[in-house]
């Protein structure tokens, strides 16, 4: 069998990019003294909320692209599969329904994340 490579549209990458960067220009546009204000015991300030902002951003979109990249793959061979045998339709639902399951933990992780902020 070929190694195939994945082709990725011109505009998703774009439309990747643009989000990116306009989330890392919210997360430098947030002053610092706004964290700094609040007053003492009230939760985490300063640096390390914009690291933990950050990071519950990032394991939410991260976990979100991978788990769309998973049903993509999934969902393809799933449908291929159903073609040929329609009776296979609960388990390759399970499938489908795993790789939907990454999404998911990612949601969880950043929950926890931005719980350990508050």
């Amino acid at each position: 069998m070929k190694n195939r490579m994945i082709a990725v549209p011109l505009a998703l990458v774009v439309v990747v990019a643009v989000l990116a960067l306009a989330a890392t220009a919210l997360f430098v546009a947030v002053p610092p003294a706004a964290a700094a204000a609040a007053p003492p015991g009230a939760g985490i300030g300063g640096d390390a909320a914009s690291y933990g902002l950050l990071a519950a951003a990032l394991a939410t979109g991260l976990a979100a692209l991978g788990a769309g990249f998973a049903v993509a793959k999934v969902g393809t061979a799933a449908i291929g599969a159903l073609a040929e045998k329609p009776e296979l339709f609960g388990r390759l639902l399970i499938f489908v329904g795993l790789a939907e399951g990454i999404a998911i933990y990612g949601l969880i992780v950043s929950i926890l994340i931005l719980n350990r902020l508050v």
